[in-house]
């Protein structure tokens, strides 16, 4: 029988044990299972040099969060250990990890997200880090693993009950690797695909170039003929059905506007792409079409992929989205925070506006905790409060762990709100509302 909740401690307790024991469905993320090959070195002994999925210590601790932090801390021409860009590169993998570990977490407090981050996911693994900091014996404990059942160790430690790849078809390792064996890739039931199309907008007559490479007739890229149309809407059908993908998403530029405003004749044809063959295809597959927008790629390409940075976008370009096709569903998230609040607004506006997580630099506990607030006094329930985006499996450990317990406080004050008002809430509507916002919206919204 429900139990009614009539103080804060009550109702504190009840979300934060709720927040445990909601298995989670992680709707974004960059991780892989074994089947597209992992290079890490394990007790299976087989290792793939281009490999996909990444786990282990010193992916966690060459990711590039880290590796834009360290070269904060020693920078490039630093008498204090700093190495040049180029020199940082060519280290080996354990190499480049243990200049992060001295740098960031022995010769200093590790207090960044990033760097806590590395320390939840030990001490879950049950690895007491703090007793020992010696990089070779943890690395004994992880090449112990069995790729396969780690992951099952991963998820059960952090409660996700599926996760989302992200599948760039546009990417010849993993291209290839789905020509070779699509039905092997989607058979493990613990991950879903997604297709992920990015030069189709960002830079639609290179993709045409390329599709008509692949032997889908799609032109020049300049102009689009319903030939080109039909071609293009083909390529995308095979490789939703190859991928058993389950919405598309691209990333796009702050910079992106709809309609285009610059003119240049590659954002006029990245529109005609979007308006007649993406969105045309989602929506004759009742798949919702997810853009990830704010990133501006490269500001320091000598930092790789961690020389990336935020920008604020135009939101406006996502409400015309919404109003020109409302057929259509859209999965947004933006990477500026001063975006946030016009985009809240904005799903109040539109049904098929499904706005989740705090992706990539807002994936710290005080914007999360600012977000999170705002959108549940916005949208009340009817969003998706975070997503890992996690591109290595670990990750999902600290990601989740962290974010439960921001999540549980904002949730713990409004539940409290309520009661205050004589409003009565049971243990069971807390649960409810919880399994929405980290499962069900989700769920439901593919299924609309």
């Amino acid at each position: 029988m429900p139990k009614r909740l009539t103080t804060r401690t009550a109702v504190e307790k009840t979300v934060h044990q709720a927040l445990r024991d909601q298995p989670i469905v992680d709707m974004h993320t960059h991780l892989y299972p074994p089947t597209f090959g992992t290079p890490v070195p394990n007790r299976t002994g087989k290792t793939d040099r281009d490999g996909l999925m990444l786990w282990g210590l010193d992916e966690l601790l060459t990711y590039h969060y880290l590796v834009s932090e360290v070269y904060r801390v020693v920078p490039a021409h630093s008498r204090k250990g700093g190495l040049a860009y180029e020199e940082f590169w060519k280290l080996s993998k354990q190499q480049q990890a243990e200049h992060i570990w001295k740098h960031l977490f022995v010769e200093r407090a590790p207090v960044s997200e990033a760097c806590r981050g590395v320390l939840t996911c030990l001490e879950l693994l049950g690895l007491e880090v703090g007793k020992n900091k010696d990089l070779g014996k943890l690395r004994k404990w992880f090449a112990q693993q069995d790729p396969s059942k780690y992951i099952d160790k991963v998820m059960k430690i952090s409660n996700v009950e599926s996760i989302t790849m992200t599948n760039p078809v546009f990417d010849d390792n993993e291209r290839e690797r789905w020509l070779k064996g699509a039905e092997l890739l989607r058979g493990d039931p613990r991950f879903k695909s997604v297709l992920r199309i990015d030069p189709i907008l960002r830079d639609w007559p290179k993709a045409a170039k390329k599709l008509t490479e692949w032997g889908f007739n799609a032109g020049d890229g300049k102009t689009l003929t319903q030939k080109n149309i039909e071609e293009g809407q083909r390529f995308l059908r095979e490789w939703l059905d190859r991928q058993e993908a389950i919405y598309m998403a691209l990333s796009l530029p702050p910079e992106f506007r709809y309609p285009a405003e610059s003119g240049e004749a590659a954002d006029k044809a990245g529109q005609m792409a979007l308006e007649k063959i993406i969105l045309p295809v989602a929506a004759e597959r009742g798949l919702p079409f997810a853009m990830m927008i704010g990133s501006k790629m490269r500001v320091n390409p000598a930092l790789r992929d961690a020389g990336d940075m935020v920008g604020k976008s135009d939101v406006q370009a996502v409400v015309r989205l919404c109003a020109e096709f409302p057929k259509n569903k859209f999965f947004v998230t933006l990477l500026a925070r001063e975006n946030q609040h016009e985009l809240c607004v904005a799903a109040r506006k539109f049904g098929n506006l499904m706005i989740f997580g705090c992706w990539w630099f807002l994936n710290n506990p005080v914007l999360i905790e600012e977000i999170t607030r705002m959108r549940l006094e916005l949208l009340g329930t009817s969003m998706i409060p975070q997503h890992s985006d996690s591109r290595v499996l670990d990750q999902l450990l600290y990601k989740w762990q962290h974010s439960r317990v921001i999540i549980g406080r904002v949730l713990a004050d409004k539940f409290t709100d309520i009661v205050d008002t004589g409003w009565p809430v049971t243990d069971e509507e807390v649960k409810q509302d919880i399994n929405r916002l980290f499962r069900g919206n989700f769920l439901e919204f593919l299924a609309r």
